[in-house]
């Protein structure tokens, strides 16, 4: 009876630590950043220059 609960708590928290790393994995690979700046930032860029 011991070992059967045991087992049941040992997978019940490996599962919770490996929901946990995936959870902390994503959080930090963040989000994509865009190869080029937006339309509406060019042309702002392109209308007020910079002294």
């Amino acid at each position: 009876m011991f070992r059967r609960t045991a087992a049941r708590y040992s997978r019940s928290a490996a599962a919770a630590v490996i929901a946990v790393a995936a959870l902390v994995a994503a959080a930090n690979a963040g989000p994509a950043r865009a190869a080029t700046p937006p339309v509406h930032e060019v042309s702002h860029a392109r209308l007020a220059p910079t002294p």
